[in-house]
């Protein structure tokens, strides 16, 4: 069963999707948090209390010795934190450092799936490609999911789809038709399934 996590750091919006007892998990990042207009740590606080499950906190520098400093800050939080660093080099080395310590890391910002088998291999936990924006550029967003859930159950690899950039329920239909494992979605387009 595809799990659901809502891509949001409004707690008002956390709190009722987990009262339809829907709720898998959340996705944050520093401009979701920033929409708050609250302190950073009171709202990741809030988050925490509120949700039993996968919380990704997003680190905020592009160095990977920088990555792997803050990613293990954001670790020692809580152990439902799922620490998300952005899909690049620097990135590979740090979710490599850390994924080795342990830490759990959600690659984010994955638009292909080359992308993906790199996170994967480098240990990440959970690959995020991003297919409202694939679909935004010209691409054929699900085809991505649809490789990506291929190459993952044929290597049998501990690494879960998290689909993210839905812009609309049919989003999350296709990507649960095809195999995967997690979608993280804004809560309007909750409030339309």
């Amino acid at each position: 069963m595809v799990k659901i996590f809502l891509d949001t750091a409004n707690i008002d919006e956390i709190r009722e999707a987990a009262s339809w007892g829907v709720l898998d998990g959340v996705t944050t990042n520093p401009t979701l948090v920033a929409k708050t207009g609250r302190k950073w740590s009171e709202v990741i606080q809030d988050i925490l209390a509120l949700v039993d499950g996968p919380i990704s906190l997003e680190v905020t520098t592009t160095q990977a010795d920088e990555m792997i400093k803050q990613g293990r800050q954001l670790a020692k939080l809580h152990q439902n934190v799922v620490v998300k660093i952005q899909m690049t080099t620097e990135g590979l080395k740090a979710i490599k450092a850390l994924s080795s310590e342990g830490v759990r890391i959600n690659t984010t910002l994955i638009f292909s799936s080359n992308q993906a088998i790199l996170a994967a291999k480098a240990g990440a936990k959970y690959v995020s490609p991003f297919i409202g924006r694939l679909d935004d550029m010209g691409q054929e967003g699900m085809q991505v999911i649809r490789e990506i859930v291929e190459i993952f159950d044929h290597y049998d690899w501990d690494c879960e789809v998290l689909v993210a950039s839905i812009r609309h329920p049919l989003h999350v239909i296709e990507a649960a038709k095809l195999g995967a494992d997690i979608v993280t979605l804004p809560f309007d387009v909750l409030k339309k399934m």
